[in-house]
């Protein structure tokens, strides 16, 4: 038996996804991009690069990732690329996205030699946090004034415009995309294609796929583009688990089971934006679910079990994919969750484990 903690991939759930992503590739005409911002696990790369059209990067090392471990195209974005950075970014992408005006310009012979674009802030989103909303006041993501841009045009091919963020519903993209179509069209006639980001949640159940599908079609032929989508939750979602041990059970006024793995290290995006594990509730027996780590409020969540949770208990905490691994820290020096694989046999692989010396190695 594998030792917990370790997230668990399983190869099926992520052909379901990808099934999507053919699908709507196939039907509507787009390229789809993973967004390593979100996944970047690249034990299973060899499986989403039959399916996906490259990927899109936020940093030099995603990119460098991107290009040597999924292949395909690879679209170079970073809020802000560095002198002694954008060299080597260069020699890996086919595209690369700058943030803002003063970037390209100051690129501008150094990018000249790959296909450039712009990252559009439209100045509207659906993200329901401040901390995630890249149309926030102030938002440094991007340009918006549309007569500034008018006088780079003819330095770009295409712009990024990262809007959606968990975006479930068809109806709000459908009127949104219209509202970018008004009040940019005559720049977007003029490029050669234009990223939608990521944040659609178009693999999951209900989705109309078909409906999505005609929409970014009648945009493309309306505009003459290529469009590119960057599933990152979407290509993964429902993939994978976090398998973890109770150590420890106790009551202080409500029943707690403490186990083998930290939400502030290894799900930090719980913590971050206050939410708790989507586990379902299987029973009568509730349990608050705790990490080991020293902080307070370390917690998965309260669920209700079938039978009351004893030492040595395995849980598999689900949706464990999407900005898990990517952000992972050893804090408390909490062992980091191994990587393993559920082949599509059934089988398992453990594609990576942690220890001692890559805690040690981390900080010095």
């Amino acid at each position: 038996m594998i030792q917990t903690p370790y997230y668990l991939i399983d190869r099926a759930a992520i052909a379901r996804n990808m099934a999507i992503i053919d699908e709507l590739r196939a039907t509507s005409g787009v390229k789809c991009l993973l967004a390593l911002k979100c996944f970047a696990t690249w034990p299973v790369f060899d499986q989403m690069a039959q399916h996906m059209d490259g990927t899109t990067s936020s940093s030099l090392y995603e990119l460098r990732l991107g290009r040597e471990k999924f292949g395909h195209e690879t679209h170079a974005y970073s809020v802000g690329w560095a002198d002694h950075e954008i060299e080597e970014a260069v020699s890996y992408a086919d595209k690369i996205i700058f943030n803002s005006i003063s970037q390209l310009q100051r690129f501008d012979n150094q990018s000249a030699s790959i296909q450039r674009g712009l990252r559009l802030n439209p100045r509207f989103s659906t993200s329901g946090f401040d901390l995630a909303d890249p149309a926030r006041q102030f938002s440094r993501l991007g340009e918006w004034d549309a007569a500034k841009i008018e006088t780079v045009m003819d330095r770009i091919n295409g712009f990024m415009i990262h809007y959606n963020c968990e975006n479930r519903d068809f109806d709000l993209f459908d009127r949104q995309l219209s509202r970018i179509e008004a009040e940019f069209g005559p720049l977007l006639q003029r490029l050669d294609w234009v990223s939608l980001g990521g944040g659609i949640h178009f693999t999951g159940e209900g989705y109309p796929l078909q409906a999505l599908a005609a929409r970014l079609k009648a945009f493309q032929e309306k505009f003459g583009v290529q469009v590119f989508l960057e599933p990152g939750e979407a290509s993964i979602t429902h993939t994978t688990t976090l398998e973890v041990t109770v150590l420890d059970v106790l009551n202080n006024g409500k029943d707690l089971a403490v186990v083998d793995s930290s939400v502030e290290a290894h799900m930090l995006d719980l913590l971050i934006y206050r939410e708790t594990a989507r586990m379902e509730d299987k029973g009568p027996h509730r349990f608050e679910i705790c990490g080991k780590s020293c902080l307070a409020g370390d917690i998965f969540g309260e669920y209700g079990f079938a039978e009351p949770l004893q030492i040595g208990d395995r849980i598999s905490i689900p949706d464990a994919a999407g900005y898990t691994m990517v952000k992972k820290n050893w804090f408390n020096g909490v062992k980091m969750p191994s990587i393993v694989v559920k082949e599509l046999d059934g089988s398992l692989t453990v594609a990576r484990e942690f220890g001692y010396a890559d805690y040690r190695d981390s900080l010095g």
